[in-house]
């Protein structure tokens, strides 16, 4: 009965993680019309789309942390009740300011989520092949939740207003507040330690400027705003290194990074979302301004990207019965390798064949890592500090998105600028310039811009087949955990 419960819980967990997912993908879709009926300006619809993340980014250490003294399943609850009601405000928001301060405490609700189900699943699943497995179906429950977004939030843009999208998540929201108490244990830590708020300071000084700085380096290229974001980010983050080393009830225990194994993971965490996200960010790109398909029919064709990375964390378990988690993450990894050198050759009449089948291959590959390595990241510490580690699990994950879009999104923009000489800035602003001109330069004008961009994809691909490779190589080399990470039996406080 008791077996039975954990994995009742387990799939109430999914439920919030699934959620976040698809909100976070189905804004994107949702931004035209809302803008348009809000009358949003272009800065303002950033900070619509960004605020979000960018305090995520800042408060899910804390977060993490603040589960472990305070009680996760407490903490859970409070995060879904707060969001679901913020979602309600979100949906009926009467002007963009509103929208903007709301989206940024749905951050701050959301920031609880992430590191309190997955720390609640160390509780839940003490250890062995069956933690293995509910690691791994949690984490499908983020690529599924990322891959049908767009297709929610298409069929609920058809039929009804924008708010319908904010609203999908209130009653999934609600069902976590309402059976919570019921199917998750209560874990806190057996000593309850203070937050020390000056790390939390630190902390929030180092995240936001860098995450910042990092968009702005995507979307405007350097600057002094974001190079001068990212210095002030840097600077605190020393700060925040040097806090955590010396205090002896740090915030982010980052001695945990003297475990090689820990510290290979992380890495590849960080190196694998620059990968998927870079690539994911040119292939949508790519769909529409060189294949011109429609952004719903886009996103319809890109979630085999999500898809296969939720087929690839499933079966990360199955492969553990054959060959050892480094081995199975490596591998996978190279399976990753060839997806990225599909994308580096995609051309000619299988041109879209071959980028789907891309896309799907790369993020099958890198299942393992995010299932296998979370679930060692988690479990390489003692119960009661699950919450930390997984918030530097989703802390990895988060920066390693936000460097895909910066960095392969600036060498993307190099390689075009490069190709058309100098004489366009981007494929939107060609395709733009293209309706102003007579037929035939308009039409010069978008042969040579998306050759250029089908270039800049190309290297991508390498790129990122080369980051694979090299994770690859880390975690085998130094990657050498046991086949089942001996975790301490939890303490449990209630239930």
């Amino acid at each position: 009965m008791r077996y039975n419960r954990a994995w009742l819980g387990l799939a109430l967990l999914m439920l919030p993680t699934l959620v976040v997912a698809m909100d976070l993908t189905a804004l994107l879709l949702a931004l035209p019309r809302l803008a348009a009926d809000l009358g949003a300006s272009g800065v303002e619809q950033l900070w619509i789309s960004d605020s979000y993340g960018f305090v995520v980014a800042g408060l899910v250490i804390t977060m993490g942390t603040l589960g472990d003294r305070i009680g996760r399943r407490r903490l859970l609850t409070a995060g879904a009740a707060a969001f679901g009601v913020l979602s309600v405000v979100a949906a009926f928001a009467p002007d963009p300011l509103t929208l903007i301060v709301v989206r940024a405490l749905l951050g701050a609700a959301g920031a609880t989520l992430a590191p309190c189900t997955l720390a609640l699943i160390t509780t839940m699943f003490p250890a062995g092949r069956a933690r293995g497995r509910a690691v791994a179906i949690w984490a499908t429950g983020q690529f599924t939740g990322g891959a049908l977004g767009p297709v929610l939030a298409g069929f609920l843009l058809a039929h009804f207003w924008w708010g319908s999208v904010f609203l999908a998540a209130v009653p999934v929201m609600a069902l976590v507040v309402a059976a919570g108490p019921v199917l998750l244990p209560e874990f806190r830590a057996g000593r309850t330690r203070r937050l020390d708020p000056a790390s939390v300071a630190l902390s929030l000084a180092a995240m936001l400027p860098l995450v910042y700085g990092i968009k702005q380096l995507a979307v405007a290229g350097p600057g002094v705003v974001p190079v001068g974001a990212l210095a002030v980010g840097a600077a605190a983050g020393a700060a925040f290194v040097r806090r955590q080393l010396r205090s002896r009830t740090p915030l982010l225990d980052l001695r945990l990074l003297r475990n090689r194994s820990f510290t290979a993971v992380l890495v590849g965490l960080v190196f694998a979302g620059v990968s998927m996200a870079g690539t994911g960010l040119l292939v949508t790109q790519y769909l529409q301004g060189v294949l011109g398909y429609s952004p719903f029919a886009s996103a319809v064709l890109f979630a085999p990207m999500g898809l296969g990375s939720a087929a690839g964390t499933l079966a990360a378990p199955v492969l553990t019965r054959w060959m050892t988690p480094p081995v199975a993450i490596g591998g996978g990894l190279l399976v990753s390798a060839c997806g990225a050198l599909l994308l580096g050759t995609a051309g000619g009449p299988a041109t879209l064949p071959l980028v789907l089948a891309g896309i799907t291959v790369l993020a099958l590959g890198a299942g393992p890592l995010f299932a296998l390595g979370t679930g060692l990241v988690v479990g390489s510490v003692p119960p009661d500090r699950a919450g930390s580690a997984a918030s530097m699990s989703e802390t990895g994950n988060y920066l390693g998105g936000s460097l895909g879009f910066a960095l392969l999104g600036v060498l993307a923009a190099v390689v075009y600028r490069s190709r058309m000489g100098g004489t366009s800035d981007s494929l939107a602003a060609a395709l733009a310039a293209s309706h102003d001109l007579p037929a035939g330069r308009g039409a010069a004008l978008l042969h040579a811009a998306r050759a250029a961009f089908t270039v800049s994809v190309h290297v991508t691909g390498m790129v990122a087949a080369a980051l694979f490779v090299g994770l690859a190589v880390l975690v085998l080399v130094l990657g050498r955990a046991p086949r089942d990470a001996a975790v301490p039996e939890a303490a449990a406080v209630g239930s």
